[in-house]
């Protein structure tokens, strides 16, 4: 029996995948998804130059064969730069996405399965946090703590909170009277056993494919706030940087902005697309229709 039980994740695992590469727009998703992952990991191999070398006798130069998206105001590499801005973009929205996600699954548990005044006072704080504006929030914490890249994680993990805990809390509630729950409780399993063994594996699907979809969402506001200067700090690499370097290059150089604008784009359609592949792999019954 146990070791049906065991094979029994595994083979869903493998179906999942199975349905996700089937899927021509999640396949794709995975594809951009991956070769992003890859240049943020090798980022020190794939770049031709290095991303901080000051160049300014060969500023501005157009698309070439030394220089394949060109060089800015500055004469550094825009290639190099956008390799290593992927690992920028990635950190960032790694890390506070998960560290959100951490947060968030610990306080839906204990929200969804605690006592009723608990859970009573999580809402509020989370509905007290989720009412504020996203963007006046980021720009408040940033007035007060400075701009760098620690205040922006703290900003996105602060604001991605309320969203995923309340996920997890409705779940959490729907489980918690189900019937497998009920015999663990009555064979005096506690609560600790039930939520790691039982309920956290069942809520953390669609927590994933939240997650997923996140992503893009984080990069691009990582992106707005350093073009605005208040995220990651010059001379470190990030897409926003650069896209703030071509607009300030227009008229010399637009090929500059369209290098900056392609990885963002690119990006969104990655997770877009994969987080929708993953919805529909993990619970066929969501699929619209075929595509």
């Amino acid at each position: 029996m146990s070791s049906v039980a065991e094979a029994l994740p595994a083979s869903r695992r493998s179906g999942a995948l199975h349905r996700l590469m089937r899927d021509r727009m999640g396949a794709m998703g995975a594809v951009l998804v991956a070769a992003f992952v890859a240049m943020a990991l090798f980022a020190p191999w794939l770049a031709p130059y290095d991303p901080l070398k000051l160049d300014v006798m060969h500023k501005l130069m157009p698309p070439s064969l030394a220089h394949w998206a060109g060089t800015d105001q500055l004469g550094r590499d825009t290639l190099s730069r956008l390799i290593w801005g992927a690992r920028t973009a990635l950190g960032v929205a790694v890390s506070s996405i998960g560290l959100a996600g951490a947060i968030g699954i610990a306080l839906g548990l204990v929200a969804g399965y605690g006592p009723r005044w608990l859970d009573m006072a999580l809402v509020l704080v989370l509905d007290s946090l989720s009412s504020l504006p996203m963007i006046m929030f980021a720009l408040a914490v940033i007035t007060v703590l400075g701009p760098g890249k620690g205040t922006l994680i703290l900003v996105i993990v602060l604001v991605s909170i309320p969203g995923y805990a309340r996920l997890i809390r409705a779940q959490t509630l729907t489980l918690k009277n189900a019937d497998f729950v009920q015999a663990e409780r009555t064979m005096g399993a506690g609560p600790g056993r039930i939520l790691a063994r039982h309920i956290l594996p069942n809520v953390v699907g669609p927590l994933v494919i939240v997650l997923s979809m996140d992503v893009p969402v984080v990069i691009m506001l990582e992106a707005g706030l350093s073009y605005l200067n208040l995220g990651v700090k010059p001379p470190e690499p990030s897409w926003g940087n650069i896209l703030y370097d071509g607009y300030t290059s227009l008229r010399s150089q637009p090929a500059l902005v369209i290098a900056a604008g392609v990885p963002l784009v690119l990006s969104t359609i990655g997770f877009t697309f994969l987080g929708e592949g993953l919805r529909d792999a993990l619970d066929p019954r969501l699929k619209v229709g075929p595509r």
